[in-house]
């Protein structure tokens, strides 16, 4: 994709959805890389549905401890690979305190440390909780970056170096949000939604689902 045609993206991106969000609910930056963590091969109303009444009760590194590897368990049964997950919720809250003073790092090698986080996890958190303009390839933002030719890479971490390459830097604090946002509800896996999509004219995809001009 062409630099301006990239730039008009993002601007459309942002001109639809101007503040984009995460889907995921937390209440403070230790949730949110719960939540995150969790979220791994599950969906974000799957795992909103489970954390609800777990963060009413654990929002901080300390409670969740006290409340024990068996009883988060019990709180996110209905999340795929429940079991490791809530072993390492606690292992990572575990060393939150012993590190971190029960606070959340914002240096990325410290998050990465923590059982649990990768590279897309700690992307999230550094910007979501802490605004860095940081982009977490997941598999909506490495279907939309190839199909529409904004960053092809056949790695996800091809994908993140190119979309911090091409991404105007006026985007890039929401350009997660937006590409992801555009492949869960329009640049869907089995059927683009096409005949919504605000870009595209943009779009490198020849398989479009409506004939364009």
């Amino acid at each position: 994709m062409k630099r301006a045609n990239i730039e008009e993206f993002f601007r459309r991106l942002a001109e639809r959805d101007p503040e984009p969000k995460t889907e995921l609910e937390y209440v403070n930056p230790y949730t949110l890389l719960v939540a995150v963590v969790l979220s791994a091969q599950a969906t974000d109303v799957g795992v909103n549905k489970a954390t609800k009444a777990l963060f009413k009760i654990a929002d901080n590194p300390a409670a969740m401890v006290a409340l024990g590897e068996a009883t988060v368990r019990d709180h996110v049964k209905t999340i795929g690979l429940y079991k490791t997950k809530a072993a390492n919720v606690i292992r990572l809250s575990e060393i939150l305190l012993e590190k971190h003073g029960g606070q959340v790092p914002r240096k990325r090698e410290d998050l990465e440390e923590l059982p649990g986080v990768g590279r897309k996890t700690a992307n999230v958190v550094l910007n979501v909780a802490f605004g860095e303009p940081t982009i977490a390839v997941d598999t909506h933002i490495f279907r939309v970056s190839n199909r529409t030719g904004l960053a092809p890479g056949k790695t996800v971490e091809a994908v993140e170096e190119k979309l911090v390459k091409v991404v105007p830097k006026a985007y890039r604090l929401h350009a997660h949000h937006w590409l992801i946002l555009h492949g869960r509800y329009i640049c869907k896996a089995r059927k683009p939604d096409c005949a919504v999509c605000s870009v595209i004219d943009l779009c490198a995809y020849e398989a479009k689902t409506v004939l364009t001009a």
